[in-house]
């Protein structure tokens, strides 16, 4: 005996989309792989690409907002994205997205990416020097992946790599540290400016690389 839901199921791809997690296009592909109508193989040849993703976390902004106050921690988030920002359009980054503390890049080309982090780490070094900073400058951990993700989202990237490269950015990473997948390391292992050091650790869910420039 099959159990049916017995409850409403929203399958409206326009009221779906209303709600800002897929467009109506992205939506009815879905329902139409639910359906059987349309193949995964198909889905795939339509929406994934390669990209490189660099994921920016600030450090310490829970923290500062209990302590320092909800309005400053918000301007030090004003501050890094002053910062970070131009980095990632001088560096070529194809889509720029901010939310609350992070921010997110989408890069065709791994090198620029981490050229991107260095050069981030190094400018919110020196504004933190700066007589603009504020009394409570912020420092930044950065996560980076690349490899085939789905070009779809607020983000245009999501998948396997999207995923990783937060984790490293979000939760992992520590103040100045770059940190980078094994697809990211395989793609830019040749690099000789770049010291990588791996990281494996048996509370984390897969190896990952620190990335320093020599």
């Amino acid at each position: 005996m099959t159990n049916i839901f017995p409850h409403e199921l929203l399958e409206d791809c326009r009221e779906l989309s209303s709600y800002l997690g897929w467009s109506e296009d992205i939506y009815r592909d879905f329902l139409s792989i639910q359906k059987g109508t349309l193949s995964h193989e198909q889905f795939h040849q339509k929406y994934q690409r390669p990209r490189t993703i660099l994921s920016i976390d600030m450090t310490g902004f829970t923290i500062s907002a209990m302590t320092i106050g909800e309005l400053e921690s918000l301007l030090r988030i004003v501050d890094t994205q002053k910062v970070c920002i131009p980095v990632l359009k001088e560096f070529s980054a194809s889509l720029i997205r901010c939310f609350a503390d992070d921010i997110v890049a989408v890069f065709d080309d791994p090198g620029s990416a981490i050229d991107a982090a260095f050069e981030i780490h190094r400018r919110v070094e020196l504004f933190c020097h700066s007589a603009q900073a504020s009394d409570n400058p912020t420092e930044c951990c950065i996560g980076i992946g690349h490899g085939n993700v789905f070009t779809i989202g607020p983000n245009l990237a999501q998948g396997d790599e999207m995923n990783r490269a937060s984790k490293l950015g979000e939760d992992i990473g520590r103040a100045k540290e770059t940190l980078i997948t094994e697809r990211a390391y395989d793609a830019l292992r040749t690099r000789t400016d770049i010291r990588f050091e791996l990281q494996v650790s048996d509370d984390q869910l897969f190896p990952f690389y620190r990335a320093t420039p020599v």
